[in-house]
């Protein structure tokens, strides 16, 4: 199930804060990165079990490869210095040893690498599907919430970065086990040695540690930034036609360019903290392997150390210095990670709003459609959009829902068809399908027969049927490839008329017992309109039609109408009727012809 994984961030600090400074705020830290990394890599714990197998077996290569080295300097190299002359057995077993040791240290490589990167995006993929699936099953109240942009990048380049953390953590853990096998081995062969390994080592993984911390609340705020900016690219160019025609490109470019220099300098401030870092990982072991080198000169010219062991140390050292520069990496990319992470479970962990479609009940025989003192408000505590709205819509009608901007018309059709639920009050509907078709008709970057189908499968002739019935064949047969035109993003190649009539066409294939059409035949001359009705009569002689309407020449082609005024239901009856008897419904008709040129 989508919410069946550990939940970390109801009890973790924001990672953008400042970076902690007492005992509490530093544990709750602690705390929180590994309820992080525990969530993670839970997700798929195999395949992290087998990474760690395989940086288990590679950190104690490595630490084996020096003991091999020093016993194959002590043992094979200066016997053959100082006696002329090494047994060939001696030299065998030697090269034996290095041979072996190194081809476990490459398949543990080939393993620890392989299933990190397995692991790494199983998760992506796993994380992506579980934001992807909530999208789809939150109601559009929830989406109109949210911005698209925002929502977007929360599926893809949180995700990506969420997992950025999860390659290294297998080379990491091997570094750390790597560094406890180090220091026993070194308090081992040489106690000196290892009192230098016991300061050593954990001073480059405190120094990690403070570079984390530092760095951690630059890369987090950096992440929501680009969160922001994400959503700002969308939204400009989801209206780049508004753009264009108000000649707003010098704003929206200046809009986006304060958005991505928000984003680059947090991410210039992190990265120069890092280069200190860097360049401090670079200097310190170097001065670590000098130091070795004049200790160890003394200690084998004491005798405490022979040449093969001090060379194995230095050796030891040496491959450990970038396994502990991943330690910082990793440490570093977790803020990112986290703060990724509690975007993407904002989202995940959000409880689903109720469907509004399965709230709705079966209305009575001979009823198409009927609100029952149905009441809704966008947000709640928010003013309602209507109140105590009650109508029935007889079957088999065509109903125009008529009323000034702002009125609530729009939100009627939504609560009829299933895509708003009602605040208060009970919709009830016919069984059967229902469609929309709205006034801005969305048609994808496909061809004709994709976006009329629109995940459907339906024959040729099925498809020419519903464009006749949506009055479209005639225009659709006239296109370079008919149905398989490929009609641009958003049916840019189209004109409004044409794009209404194939969404509308959409509608009609799946033959819905109730349609709503808001205003969707704005973009249509009266003639075309008039067949488009006309057409729809014919054919769904039981479904319940619903018209949004602001035209007078759609509004009488209804067999009745019902007037919303300020949230309510102000009339409903015979459109002539209303137009004697309620003079603000005869004001707005005469108001809509006057819009359109057409004496009253």
């Amino acid at each position: 199930m989508l919410l069946e994984r550990p939940a970390v961030s109801a009890a973790v600090d924001d990672p953008a804060a400042p970076a902690p400074v007492d005992d509490g705020r530093r544990l709750a830290r602690l705390r929180r990165n590994a309820r992080f990394l525990a969530a993670i890599t839970m997700i798929h714990p195999k395949l992290f079990a087998v990474a760690i197998a395989g940086a288990a077996v590679f950190a104690a290569s490595t630490i084996v490869s020096s003991v091999v080295l020093g016993r194959v300097i002590d043992n094979v190299i200066l016997p053959r210095f100082e006696d002329g002359e090494v047994a060939m057995g001696t030299v065998l077993a030697g090269l034996g040893l290095i041979v072996g040791v190194g081809v476990i240290r490459a398949i543990s490589i080939v393993v620890r690498r392989g299933f990190a990167s397995a692991m790494q995006w199983r998760v992506a993929q796993t994380l992506t599907g579980r934001v992807v699936d909530q999208l789809v099953r939150q109601p559009i109240a929830w989406h109109s919430r949210r911005a698209d942009g925002d929502l977007v990048a929360r599926a893809g380049v949180d995700t990506e970065t969420t997992v950025s953390v999860l390659a290294p953590i297998p080379f990491a853990t091997g570094t750390v086990l790597m560094v406890i096998g180090s220091t026993i081995w070194l308090f081992v062969i040489d106690v000196p040695m290892g009192v230098v390994a016991a300061i050593v080592f954990p001073l480059l993984v405190a120094t990690n540690v403070v570079y984390e911390r530092a760095v951690a609340h630059h890369f987090a705020r950096a992440q929501n930034q680009l969160g922001d900016f994400s959503a700002g690219v969308h939204e400009s160019f989801e209206g780049v036609q508004v753009v264009k025609s108000y000649g707003a490109e010098d704003r929206e470019t200046e809009r986006l360019s304060h958005l991505a220099s928000d984003v680059r300098e947090s991410r210039i401030t992190a990265i120069r903290i890092r280069s200190w870092f860097e360049a401090f990982l670079d200097a310190f072991p170097s001065m670590v392997n000098i130091g070795l080198v004049v200790l160890g000169a003394w200690r084998v010219e004491s005798g405490d150390l022979t040449v093969g062991e001090i060379s194995s140390v230095i050796f030891l050292f040496q491959l450990l210095v970038f396994p502990l520069r991943l330690i910082g990496y990793t440490l570093s990319e977790l803020p990112r990670s986290i703060a990724a992470w509690q975007r993407i479970d904002e989202v995940v962990s959000e409880p689903l709003e109720p469907d509004p479609a399965k709230r709705i009940e079966p209305a009575a025989p001979g009823v198409g459609a009927e609100l029952d003192a149905v009441t809704f408000a966008h947000v709640d505590g928010s003013p309602p959009t209507i109140t105590d709205v009650a109508v029935s819509l007889p079957a088999g009608s065509v109903t125009a829902v008529v009323g000034p901007t702002g009125s609530g018309k729009s939100t009627v059709a939504q609560l009829v068809v299933g895509l708003l639920g009602p605040s208060a009050g009970t919709v009830r509907r016919a069984p059967g399908a229902a469609a929309i078709v709205f006034q801005e008709a969305f048609l994808l970057a496909g061809t004709i027969r994709e976006n009329v189908e629109f995940g459907g499968s339906f024959s040729d002739d099925q498809l020419w049927d519903a464009l006749s019935l949506a009055a479209a064949d005639d225009f659709v047969r006239n296109l370079p490839h008919a149905l398989d035109t490929i009609v641009g993003e958003r049916g840019v190649t189209l004109s409004g008329g044409q794009r209404q009539r194939v969404a509308l066409a959409r509608a009609m294939i799946r033959e819905p017992s109730l349609l709503v059409l808001d205003d969707t035949t704005s973009a249509l001359d009266p003639a075309t309109e008039a067949i488009v009705l006309g057409n729809l009569r014919r054919r769904l002689t039981t479904a319940s039609v619903v018209l949004i309407a602001t035209r007078p020449s759609t509004i009488a082609l209804a067999n009745d109408v019902v007037f919303v005024d300020g949230g309510r239901i102000a009339a409903h009856g015979d459109h002539d009727d209303l137009l004697r008897t309620v003079p603000r419904y005869r004001e707005l008709v005469e108001a809509f012809e006057a819009d359109r040129g057409t004496p009253s």
